[in-house]
């Protein structure tokens, strides 16, 4: 027997040798669907199932709505496959609605705030909040928990304007100590430096640093780190000027740690014949002057509006309150040619800065001419703390301002100045600098409010040569992303600003570019309990 199917597939023959029968053929009846048509149907739903598949991935991941049965499904997907818009969307166009005609009406006395976003959801269900009531509780609560951080923000900053102006337990049991070893150790009261070296203190063969403060502790990390960074320490001179009741604890450290080769002077301002009253008759003014002392002695709050201003003013404003800056001290560098009447060149330090690299090419810079050798504030990559220019720092709607000073001029740093005394002597810096000093008391401090350096930048106009800005960087007292990158490479880092590396309120990574040169190991500091 054998079995045939034409090529069409429309007809089967059975055929056989048997006697019987010959052959029989069976047509096959015609397909419902033809093979083309089924074809072009599998065609279609291969090119169609990827995008079927990658939806319904999208609505799985989105989790509006968690589909388990096919029939969820179909509802997630039917809107999106026939382009109609979801529900969500209209009600976001609602609710956006219903916050603008909220944010327009005023808050009703006495409403009862929740005290969190748990509690908001649960006076919800509890109260069965429409809509517009919801947006008014939410709007009521967003503005209280702002007062609250505003006020919060604001009594952050009084808290560490006061630390800032505070001495810490440490630092003050150092000077207390030292002081009393001044009165009960010879060798605390050594002439500083030796007679045989005196002569030095007024070669100009050697590089004279000056340094003006009543800090202990940040004035031997000033001179520790000079001289470690020096290549010829030998040629360094340091002229320490401290205030009276500092200067038996200052002598007294410099005298039992020896900086040798460098050489270490200390004096008190009472010790200059030179700094009179006579000679210093606005500094006088500034000390006693009862609306000087007032306000920076002060409420620091009385009289200010801080509903008006903002976190950042308001704290440019307490720093420019500081007490240091009616101290003869901050003003002494202005009297620098009258107190060192032989040298021809000197580099001014401020006290929280902490040097990292061999100074003295600086006296090797050509000045041109110019007293001030400064690093310009104007310039740099940090905008916070390089982009200080005159109007920074001074009132322009006073009229002798706005005559004299142009707000677009660049500011210069003080902290690390290299001063050419001789040609300073051949100027009326001083004079300049006193004369603007009492137009201001005056005008009752309305022409500028921070410290020295206002009267300095126009004191010193003319008379600045800018160096380059690698010599010294700015902003480690009062910018917590400063660069780390950059502050090793900087010769000189100034810790300028209320975070001082001496406080609690200093910032943590910037702490030990200073304390690498605090000798922890000495008897007083660990007496005094001064922690790494």
């Amino acid at each position: 027997m054998q079995l045939h199917i034409s090529p069409s597939m429309r007809s089967l023959t059975i055929s056989s040798s048997n006697e019987f029968f010959d052959s029989m053929k069976i047509k096959v009846a015609p397909p419902l669907i033809s093979y083309r048509t089924l074809f072009h149907t599998i065609l279609i739903l291969a090119f169609l199932l990827p995008f079927v598949f990658i939806l319904t991935a999208l609505v799985t991941l989105e989790g509006v709505n968690k589909c388990s049965s096919i029939d969820c499904l179909g509802r997630r997907l039917g809107p999106r496959l026939l382009g109609r818009v979801d529900d969500s969307e209209r009600l976001v166009r609602d609710f956006y609605k219903i916050l603008n005609e909220v944010s327009t009406q005023e808050i009703p006395d006495g409403l009862k705030l929740p005290n969190s976003f748990r509690q908001l959801v649960s006076d919800m269900k509890n109260y069965h909040y429409d809509a517009k009531t919801f947006s008014l509780v939410l709007r009521a609560m967003i503005e209280k928990f702002e007062r609250d951080m505003r006020e919060s923000k604001f009594a952050e900053l009084m808290n560490k304007h006061f630390a800032a102006s505070s001495i810490p337990k440490g630092i003050h049991c150092l000077s207390l100590r030292l002081t009393d070893e001044y009165s009960s150790n010879a060798h605390a009261r050594r002439q500083l430096p030796s007679p045989e070296r005196l002569p030095v203190l007024s070669d100009n063969s050697y590089h004279h640093f000056v340094l003006a403060t009543d800090n202990v502790l940040a004035a031997s990390v000033v001179v520790s780190s000079a001289v470690q960074s020096s290549s010829k320490p030998e040629k360094i001179v340091f002229h320490v000027i401290t205030d009276k009741k500092t200067y038996a604890g200052m002598h007294s450290w410099f005298a039992l740690n020896s900086v040798a080769p460098a050489i270490v002077e200390v004096k008190s301002v009472h010790q200059f014949d030179w700094l009179t009253r006579e000679n210093v008759p606005v500094l006088e003014a500034v000390e006693t002057h009862h609306g000087i002392r007032n306000y920076y002695h002060g409420n620091h709050i009385a009289g200010a509006n801080l509903s008006e201003t903002t976190p950042r003013k308001f704290a440019s404003k307490l720093q420019s309150r500081s007490p240091k800056y009616i101290s003869l001290l901050n003003h002494l560098r202005i009297y620098l040619p009258e107190l060192f009447p032989n040298l021809d060149k000197v580099v001014f330090l401020d006290d929280d800065i902490v040097i990292q690299r061999d100074l003295s090419p600086l006296w090797d810079i050509d000045l041109h001419g110019k007293v001030n050798g400064a690093v310009e504030t104007c310039r740099g990559e940090d905008e916070w703390v390089m982009s200080k220019r005159l109007r920074n720092y001074f009132n322009f709607s006073h009229p002798l301002i706005a005559k004299h000073l142009d707000p677009e001029e660049c500011a210069w740093a003080y902290g690390m100045n290299i001063f050419d005394l001789r040609t300073w002597r051949k100027t009326d810096i001083r004079e300049t600098y006193h004369s603007w000093l009492k137009a201001n008391l005056k005008s009752n401090l309305t022409m500028w409010k921070l410290g020295t350096l206002p009267p300095a930048l126009i004191a010193f106009k003319g008379h600045v040569q800018a160096i380059d800005s690698s010599w010294h960087m700015l902003g480690l007292g009062y910018q917590s992303n400063t660069n780390i990158e950059n502050v090793k490479k900087a010769a000189v880092i100034h810790y300028n600003g209320q975070s001082k590396p001496w406080l609690e309120i200093g910032f943590e990574h910037l702490r030990p570019f200073w304390t690498k040169y605090v000798n922890y190991s000495n008897d007083f500091i660990r007496n005094c309990h001064i922690l790494e």
